[in-house]
């Protein structure tokens, strides 16, 4: 593989009750607004076969911890060849609901799964084509559980417990200081519209400044 000009890669991270759709909505809009072609898919998911394995990731029943990541990392390596990668050859952005970072985070820090393996993992299926850019929205557990818990059902994931979340924030927030040049912390805590101010100034330098992705 050889590096080109390409699309821009965003990810969108956090735990659940952050505001990550309502703030995807309002990356569409900004990205309508000046004109640039976007893609906007989701993990696990994004494909044919990447919806099936969140469904039965989701609302499967009981899934090993184990074949939980190893699921998550099939639908990621169908989702990178089928969508993700031709999207960023036509020069497409690309905002996707959760990639790698999550693994790391929820299977990771939230489950107890070893690090260095689900870096092997990382590098063999998607090598360095990481992120452009990360935004990851942080709020406090309580409050992100809260919020959550408005929704009308949880899915196998959403039942974990308090302590969990809290292992996949920290999770998060230990990958944002180790790559600062990558991640941007939103703090979700604040108001929809200090949020996507905040969005706006993370934004607004990528629109002049070309993507260089390794696909």
């Amino acid at each position: 593989m050889s590096a080109q000009q390409a699309g821009c890669f965003i990810t969108v991270e956090g735990i659940e009750g952050v505001g990550k759709s309502t703030n995807i909505q309002f990356i569409q809009d900004w990205l309508t607004e000046r004109g640039i072609s976007y893609v906007v898919t989701r993990e696990p998911g994004g494909t044919e076969l990447g919806e099936k394995l969140r469904e039965l990731l989701l609302h499967g029943g009981q899934v090993n911890d184990d074949a939980e990541m190893l699921m998550m990392f099939a639908s990621r390596a169908q989702h990178l060849n089928e969508k993700i990668k031709p999207a960023l050859k036509k020069g497409q952005w690309v905002i996707c609901d959760r990639f790698t970072d999550a693994s790391f985070a929820y299977q990771g820090a939230g489950r107890g799964l070893d690090a260095d393996f689900i870096a092997s993992l990382k590098q063999y299926v998607h090598g360095d084509l990481d992120p452009h850019m990360t935004l990851l929205f942080d709020i406090d557990v309580a409050t992100g559980m809260d919020r959550a818990g408005k929704r009308a059902n949880f899915d196998r994931i959403e039942k974990e417990d308090f302590s969990f979340f809290e292992r996949v924030r920290q999770g998060y927030l230990s990958q944002a200081q180790a790559q600062p040049e990558r991640y941007k912390v939103v703090d979700a805590g604040q108001s929809i519209e200090q949020v996507q101010a905040q969005l706006d100034v993370y934004l607004a330098p990528l629109v002049n400044s070309a993507a260089v992705v390794d696909v």
